[in-house]
């Protein structure tokens, strides 16, 4: 069975395993020179596998493979773009060098960049969290949305895979959900709505809910109004009350 949640795909390996499938692309971003933004090669690929890795591990999968689809020659732009990818993968416990796989173009030319990542993860069923919030819990948004250039002058509001990795230990941690382009109110609706509940948004006049938080600048999570002076103990980057939900009468 495949079952299409979210920005993931999931499908079942047998009666205790599914594989989780995530993918993002980027176009227009890099160093050629019909590139709209111009960037290295190396940080075309470092945020280009973000999205796709933190949307598999929101979901407490274990990425086992990372294939990369790259739309320029291999030497030099393909080849700098691998290394960013490699370079953000680093920290995770199974190595780049052994998960990563990918293509690059070889028979014409290009003149500006394309880049296409796929991860996938596998996960035990019991472990998958994909809808697991109740009325009463609040919902947070960590990081602050950055889209464009915005992203290569504040690596210190946009969240990153070290957040992620220190959410997954808190037990007191329910869904987890990276926004990416259709911005923070788009999916904070999304998860009320796959959880059954109503949302109560308050208001947050310091972030934009509606700007475009690029290649998932921002991840929002759900918990216990209790939790929420331990969140902001356990997390360095600027935690944000949303608001809270409640049942569907």
């Amino acid at each position: 069975m495949i079952d299409v949640q979210r920005d993931i795909s999931v499908i079942d390996l047998d009666d205790q395993q599914q594989l989780v499938i995530a993918c993002d692309s980027i176009g227009g971003i890099g160093p050629k020179e019909e590139d709209s933004l111009q960037v290295p090669g190396e940080i075309v690929g470092k945020l280009g596998v973000r999205v796709a890795l933190l949307e598999v591990l929101a979901v407490r999968a274990k990425p086992v493979t990372v294939i990369n689809t790259l739309s320029v020659e291999y030497e030099p732009t393909g080849k700098e773009i691998i290394r960013g990818i490699k370079e953000e993968i680093a920290g995770l416990s199974i190595g780049p060098d052994k998960i990563l796989n990918g293509s690059t173009e070889e028979n014409v030319a290009t003149t500006q960049t394309g880049v296409g990542i796929t991860v996938i993860g596998v996960a035990n069923k019991d472990n998958l969290k994909l809808a697991n919030s109740k009325a009463g819990d609040i919902l947070v948004a960590i990081g602050l949305p950055k889209v464009g250039g915005e992203v290569l002058t504040a690596a210190n509001e946009i969240v990153s895979l070290k957040e992620m990795e220190q959410l997954l230990e808190l037990n007191y941690i329910y869904d987890i959900l990276p926004v990416g382009s259709k911005g923070i109110k788009y999916e904070a609706e999304l998860l009320a709505e796959m959880n059954g509940l109503n949302l109560n948004l308050v208001n947050q006049a310091e972030i934009d809910l509606k700007k475009s938080a690029g290649p998932a600048t921002v991840l929002l999570v759900t918990l216990p109004e209790n939790r929420l002076d331990d969140l902001q103990q356990d997390i360095s980057k600027s935690v944000n009350l949303l608001g809270n939900f409640y049942q569907i009468r």
